[in-house]
């Protein structure tokens, strides 16, 4: 499957100097396919240490960290030659061996010629971290754009990239676009799902709600592992119940997360603050933040850290742990479950390096984003999941905030090409509001 992250790393690696690379991302998005495979292809050979299956490896870290004297040891405890000139050393689940990560800091220094590159799932947990030593990255699950990649059809994806605007058009990526709310974003049940295309799809269902199950069973796991001074069973409340709250607003705006009742005898933010932390940290969830008044940028200067929406890193998990099927996923196609639509939204906008977003409300009216433009106007972004787009909010906001300009994403085919002052796009076209509309006129 083709990462869209790929490209910044064949930047990384024609440098001439450069930083030890880190790739930071939730456990099974893909990270060691991205830099063992995609990226290694591109190189004659490939060195990978996983410190996670072979904790051993850590004795080649135990003792001087010069770059020399680490590569030596790395060879002696594989048996493998290294070319520091021509090869990719990989250090994979580094936050393992918190002497590996202080190594960076010296190959970042000593040895800027050499192609390190290093990835982890606990990467925001680390103790220690080579700050300004590293490019670091995240590898999120996969974007609708990415799903379309995978699923090789070149004609939709055309159209995807040209914003193609028919009703033919319209119809398939919706069509897309619903099979991408089940599957979700990680890679390996959207490998599954177009591998397994000649199957039947009772079959492919199955195969793909397994593996979703398999992977929400590994966090729940982790939380006990990596939890560390952090109450691992306020982790687990908050996390159950970030989907179980999305769901209770059905075709309205999702509100803040609220923390009575999350917990027993937990009832304020002060309770979870340390466990919300930590599952942004590891790329569980994800954060909006809501503002009231007159939104000015930058927008983080308003945000109040006890007010925050909660999304989920990935639809196809959030509709797993719901219970939501496939079935009826394709005949309602959403129109009135508005959260999946913003679930979605957050992951495209997260995906094209908006994070935190930033939402808008008064006593009576919201709009699910906000976000600043290239000269700092603060534009609206409302999401209507289904076909009853009339927008109370948004001309609320227009006659309090007066915008430049609004945007709307739509479960219908969309009007308003770019260049107005209004808006309308389809839902699945997410990802060119921050990559397009939000750019200068």
């Amino acid at each position: 499957m083709k990462r869209v992250l790929l490209e910044k790393l064949l930047a990384w690696k024609s440098k001439e100097q450069r930083k030890p690379l880190l790739i930071d991302g939730a456990r099974q998005t893909g990270k060691t396919y991205l830099l063992e495979t995609l990226l290694g292809e591109t190189f004659g050979s490939v060195l990978r240490i996983d410190f996670l299956e072979n904790p051993d490896m850590a004795e080649a870290f135990s003792g001087s960290l010069d770059p020399e004297d680490v590569i030596t040891n790395i060879e002696l405890l594989t048996g493998k030659a290294f070319n520091v000139a021509e090869d990719l050393l990989i250090l994979d689940e580094i936050g393992e061996c918190q002497r590996a990560v202080t190594s960076l800091k010296f190959f970042a220094e000593k040895a800027p010629d050499m192609f390190v590159a290093a990835s982890g799932s606990n990467i925001g947990l680390l103790d220690a971290f080579p700050v300004g030593k590293v490019e670091q990255h995240i590898l999120r699950p996969l974007t609708f754009r990415e799903f379309l990649l995978a699923s090789e059809e070149i004609a939709l994806i055309k159209a995807y990239e040209t914003q193609m605007n028919t009703s033919a058009a319209h119809t398939k990526l919706f069509e897309k676009l619903t099979d991408y709310y089940f599957t979700g974003g990680m890679p390996e049940a959207v490998h599954s799902w177009f591998n397994m295309s000649d199957r039947s799809i009772i079959e492919r269902i199955e195969t793909v709600s397994s593996i979703h199950r398999d992977l929400v069973s590994g966090y729940l796991r982790d939380f006990g592992k990596y939890s560390g001074k952090v109450d691992a069973g306020v982790i687990e409340a908050v996390f159950r119940n970030v989907p179980s709250q999305l769901s209770s607003v059905m075709d309205e705006s999702v509100k803040r997360f609220k923390f009575k009742g999350v917990h027993q005898r937990k009832s304020r933010y002060s309770d979870f603050e340390n466990a919300i932390l930590w599952l942004e940290k590891c790329r569980l969830v994800l954060v909006n933040y809501p503002i009231e008044g007159t939104p000015r940028s930058p927008l983080a200067a308003y945000r109040k850290d006890n007010r925050v929406k909660l999304f989920l890193l990935d639809i196809g998990l959030l509709n797993h742990m719901l219970g939501i099927s496939y079935k009826e996923i394709k005949q309602q196609g959403y129109e009135y479950k508005g959260f999946v639509a913003e679930n979605f939204v957050q992951q495209e906008f997260v995906g094209q390096g908006l994070d935190p977003t930033f939402s808008w409300g008064d006593a009576r009216a919201e709009i699910e984003f906000i976000a600043a433009d290239e000269d700092g106007n603060v534009i609206p972004i409302e999401v209507k999941s289904g076909k009853r787009t009339r927008a109370k909010s948004l001309q609320s906001y227009i006659t309090k905030c007066q915008p430049i300009k609004t945007i709307k994403l739509t479960g219908t085919q969309g009007s308003k090409p770019l260049g107005t002052t209004n808006i309308v796009v389809p839902l699945y076209y997410s990802e060119f509001v921050v990559s397009e509309y939000l750019k200068s006129n």
